[in-house]
């Protein structure tokens, strides 16, 4: 059976280590472990801004954070931005989504050029290029994700009624005597979320995605089946939320020179509430656990849906992968959230499974070549026959590395933030249009740019948990003025010439002139002599 279709599954703030196929010690995935026996597994991903919004905008555009202008939650892809789904579309591909994107549409965009939102084009623009099947964002108390009518009826359907059902059973917790507690202080994560396993987020999703394969037909599709978990609020259902105990947390990562930092961004961001409150063990000892049941539901959910596709017959037609947008600090470095370009947070777990026989060779096998979020998009394009299109997807095709092919490969990972809606940036006095970073990773040294600071340099060679700032340490100058210029060529590239491709700027070059314009020549014979002549046939004399 030819390969036609493509299974595209990410979770929402997964770290890279806490997959025992990346070497957890007491967090078993054996689901994910037997698609990474079955597929490549990736050990140096990194995404292209460490933030929800602008890493997804780029793993669904291709393109680098600087390039389509998403640079934060709620900063809207702009309309006219060319997505995998726009690309997929050419090939008559079915491209849906099932899950989380958190795209923002930008309806003032829409607006101005007379773009119907409720068309099909319209849709399409909204939901970053993809069919909504069940487009499922999670909710917060106050309703900054949009919330999923379909969820919340499915919930009361199953007798879990209110106002606000997901609110009140998905991120509401148990407590010992049947009351409703918060599901967002992390003070209730070792309680059972009110909502039954069953009905969960992550297992409603799966299921949803099974029903999106059932009714796709044969017609190629490419579903990205998106999960909100294990991202906080750090809530789990029973019997994940006891699963894993004070045995299981990993030490943090951090030293106590880092306490003492210089730098003073990496200082103002460990001031930030959630960096204080992650740095306090009692705060670790709650949400770590239950982030790690969190992931085995996910695993179990995930075993669940390989063993469908596998009854299904799907398994030997559709590529799989499992990514994710970024990691969790978790404590480590005294932080919080996913802030900054530490591994735990920028470098992201990355296994694919190609059926096709040509990946015969790879089946098992880890490479730990450098690879970016935006190289997914020309994957897909690849796998379903599309032609390269390099001046608009800036990510490299991962065929070679799948199917052991020899290859140029880059030479450096980069990634992007944009901290102006931050705290740190509020509490340094900087101005919004100069509050960002930029990480270039060439495999052992990794250098981060930091306007108006000095930058931050770490060996990962010799101090892989990257505790040691060499960013002012003379004796490494060299390695921050050789990174800083193969970032700032990074910069000076081509990043928005997406309307020609190069062989039509190739041909544009060759002709010298648009057609019928002749400029510069003093007769016939000069125009004779290139292989012209003048518009509208020779003149008599």
């Amino acid at each position: 059976m030819p390969a036609k279709n493509v299974l595209w599954i990410m979770a929402d703030q997964l770290r890279w280590d806490y997959l025992s196929c990346y070497g957890h010690k007491t967090l078993h995935t054996p689901h994910i472990d037997r698609l990474a026996e079955r597929g490549v597994r990736f050990d140096r991903a990194y995404v292209q801004s460490p933030i929800c919004g602008p890493s997804r905008m780029s793993y669904y555009t291709g393109r680098y954070m600087r390039s389509h202008g998403s640079t934060w939650n709620g900063f809207p892809l702009r309309i006219g931005e060319p997505t995998l789904g726009d690309h997929l579309r050419e090939l008559g591909v079915r491209c849906a989504l099932v899950g989380k994107t958190h795209m923002i549409a930008d309806i003032e965009g829409m607006k101005r050029l007379g773009v119907d939102p409720n068309s099909d084009l319209g849709v399409f623009a909204r939901e970053c290029g993809f069919e909504p099947f069940e487009r499922d964002d999670g909710m917060h108390p106050d309703g900054y994700y949009d919330a999923n009518p379909r969820y919340d009826d499915y919930l009361r359907a199953n007798g879990m009624g209110g106002d606000n059902p997901w609110e009140l059973w998905a991120n509401s917790a148990e407590g010992p005597n049947g009351e409703r507690l918060s599901g967002w202080l992390i003070e209730n994560s070792h309680l059972p979320a009110r909502v039954p396993e069953e009905h969960s987020e992550t297992t409603y999703l799966t299921g949803r995605g099974i029903d999106f394969i059932e009714e796709a037909g044969d017609r190629p599709w490419l579903c990205h089946l998106s999960y909100i978990k294990p991202h906080w609020p750090y809530l789990a259902p029973a019997p994940y939320n006891d699963m894993y105990g004070l045995d299981d947390i990993q030490p943090p990562v951090r030293s106590n020179s880092e306490r003492q930092t210089t730098h003073p961004l990496f200082k103002a961001w460990q001031e930030q509430r959630v960096c204080q409150s992650f740095a306090r063990d009692e705060v670790r000892e709650r949400a770590v656990p239950t982030y790690m049941g969190l992931i085995k539901q996910l695993d179990d959910q995930l075993g669940r849906l390989f063993d469908y596709l596998e009854t299904s017959g799907r398994m030997a037609d559709t590529m799989i992968v499992v990514s994710s947008d970024h990691g969790d600090n978790l404590g480590d470095h005294w932080l919080g959230e996913k802030d900054l370009f530490f591994d735990c947070s920028a470098r992201v777990p990355l296994i694919i499974y190609d059926p096709r026989p040509e990946a015969d060779a790879t089946r098992g096998t880890a490479t730990s070549a450098l690879v970016e979020g935006i190289d997914l998009a020309p994957t897909f394009l690849e796998f379903f026959g599309g032609s390269p299109k390099p001046h608009i997807l800036e990510g490299q095709c991962l065929q070679p590395l799948l199917h052991s092919e020899s290859t140029s490969w880059r030479s450096y990972c980069f990634s992007e933030y944009d901290y102006a809606t931050r705290e740190a940036r509020l509490a340094l006095g900087i101005d919004e249009a100069d509050a960002r970073l930029a990480m270039v990773f060439d495999g052992r040294w990794k250098y981060t740019y930091c306007e108006g600071f000095r930058p931050m340099l770490f060996d990962l060679e010799t101090d892989p948990n990257e505790l040691i700032d060499l960013g002012d340490d003379p004796e490494y100058e060299t390695e921050r003025t050789r990174l800083r210029e193969a970032l700032f060529e990074w910069y000076r590239r081509h990043h928005n010439r997406i309307t020609r491709s190069p062989d039509a700027i190739n041909k544009m070059a060759e002709q010298q002139e648009p057609p019928g314009i002749v400029i510069g020549y003093w007769d016939e014979e000069e125009l004779a002599a290139d292989g012209r002549s003048v518009p509208g046939g020779t003149r008599s004399k």
